[in-house]
């Protein structure tokens, strides 16, 4: 099976209500890392996080001069930023639920509509996708790098190849490993992951060259904001694809633990809808899309609530800047 198949197998499996799953995550902070997966476990404020919005709250929102006290003039909120990008974010904070407008004395004011809970997500792991080891890619430097900075409490490599001793001697030791099934959803532990401390500092691997390697140190609170930044992308993105193949050949019920998924009856395989489908496919058959409520399945299988009714308190005639 291909790599957007194995993810999305594993991504199925290893899905419960008591965890909330996202793919294809930024996890650097001065770098362009991608993880394949992010598994995210809840802290004890996950109630209160989950009742704000179902969606991502960016960052410079979280950051941002407001609170839940006295509402600002909205010009002021991001001084540092252009007044359309400081417009845009205050209109995506309030069409997210998270900031609410009020007008007084003919401004317009904007205020949090509630306190932004700081321990909603306890742990977050880190997995990298790997079905053959025999085409390892940049792998051995993304793990390197992934404990060197430290961003995860843990981190995995998933790999439907047999393990040998010569791979996990080129992983590093702190990596856990596991070998998976994406057919029959098994999965094999093959070394148990090291605890890593999100707590201290790190370092980041931010280029390597011939003969030397570029790194930046990253302190604790730097790691603290890009593990926030990555938590929020983890619950408001999710792992599904967005669409399902408009193919009859699509039959979106072959993943594991009865997940929809682009799982295609030509082919026999879950099949990548943006890369391998459409007129150029020997399977294509044109066909509506099949039916698929991604909040809905998402919501009744993971921790992450759909819809919540969180905390706005709306007024009349102020759903948008005049």
């Amino acid at each position: 099976m291909r790599e957007y198949g194995f993810e999305l197998a594993l991504c199925a499996t290893l899905e419960t209500d008591q965890r909330v799953l996202g793919r294809q995550l930024g996890a650097s902070v001065h770098g362009r890392r991608i993880v394949d997966t992010v598994v995210l476990e809840p802290g004890p404020e996950f109630e209160k996080r989950a009742a704000i919005t179902d969606r991502t709250i960016p960052d410079r929102a979280i950051e941002a001069d407001v609170g839940v006290g006295r509402a600002r003039d909205w010009r002021s909120v991001f001084p540092d930023l252009r007044p359309e990008r400081a417009r845009s974010l205050v209109e995506r904070g309030v069409d997210i639920g998270f900031f609410e407008r009020e007008r007084r004395d003919g401004r317009l004011r904007v205020r949090q509509t509630a306190r932004y809970p700081d321990q909603w997500f306890d742990r977050l792991v880190g997995i990298e996708n790997k079905p053959d080891l025999d085409r390892p890619g940049d792998l051995q430097r993304q793990l390197r790098q992934d404990v060197a900075l430290g961003l995860f409490d843990e981190v995995v490599l998933a790999t439907g190849s047999y393990v040998t001793g010569a791979h996990l001697n080129r992983i590093p030791e702190a990596v856990g490993v596991w070998r998976f099934d994406p057919e029959a959803g098994d999965r094999e532990v093959i070394r148990e992951p090291e605890a890593l401390d999100p707590a201290a500092d790190g370092t980041e691997i931010v280029a390597e060259h011939p003969g030397r390697t570029e790194i930046r140190l990253v302190d604790a609170e730097g790691k603290r904001r890009a593990r926030r930044r990555l938590a929020e992308r983890a619950y408001g993105k999710g792992w599904r694809p967005t669409e399902l193949p408009a193919c009859a050949n699509c039959e979106p019920t072959g993943g594991p633990r009865a997940a929809t998924v682009p799982f295609c009856a030509f082919h026999d395989r879950i099949v990548e809808p943006a890369v391998e489908c459409g007129p150029e496919c020997p399977g294509h058959e044109p066909a509506e899309p099949p039916a698929f409520d991604r909040e809905r399945e998402r919501s009744v299988s993971s921790a992450w609530q759909r819809d919540p009714s969180g905390y706005k308190r709306r007024q009349a005639g102020l759903d948008r800047f005049g």
